[in-house]
């Protein structure tokens, strides 16, 4: 049994986050289960702090970006959307090359508030962040509600 609202793919997945900073970080989603959404980012360069370690910053930005979509996914998001309401990181030990994986888990899946575990792992499997994110959901306005209808339907077109 799956926890999306719609039949969403790995391919609706990547085409609805595919873009803004995940592109910028090299963030890939990588597999959609039926309750759990896996992205993957390098560490490179634009993903390091000046100790030449993974940045902070740049484990939150996965982490939210799992946790958001993964909300999104629960909604039927003609009506309504998930936005960040808080997030927070255990930075548990440095990576300085490879990749990290992350994978998202719903913890709580409420009316107005849903709460995403996201354990982020290196190329070893060892973990190196674990973190929490919050969403609110909110009801989409007219015209949102009219965008977001034609941006779905067409999604699932495809």
């Amino acid at each position: 049994m799956t926890i999306w609202h719609e039949d969403f793919t790995l391919e609706h997945v990547i085409s609805l986050r595919n873009n803004n900073i995940n592109k910028h970080l090299g963030i890939e989603f990588i597999e959609l289960g039926p309750d759990y959404i896996i992205a993957k980012m390098p560490v490179v360069d634009s993903t390091r702090q000046s100790r030449g370690v993974l940045h902070g910053g740049a484990s939150c930005v996965l982490a939210e970006s799992l946790g958001s979509i993964a909300s999104n996914l629960c909604l039927d998001m003609r009506k309504q959307k998930a936005v960040g309401l808080e997030i927070n990181a255990n930075h548990l030990r440095p990576v300085s090359s490879g990749y990290v994986t992350g994978k998202t888990t719903a913890v709580s899946l409420g009316r107005s508030v849903h709460v995403w575990n996201i354990d982020i792992c290196n190329d070893q499997g060892k973990l190196n962040c674990v973190s929490r994110l919050t969403t609110a959901i909110v009801d989409l306005n007219e015209k949102d509600v009219i965008s977001n209808t034609e941006l779905v339907n067409a999604l699932l077109k495809k």
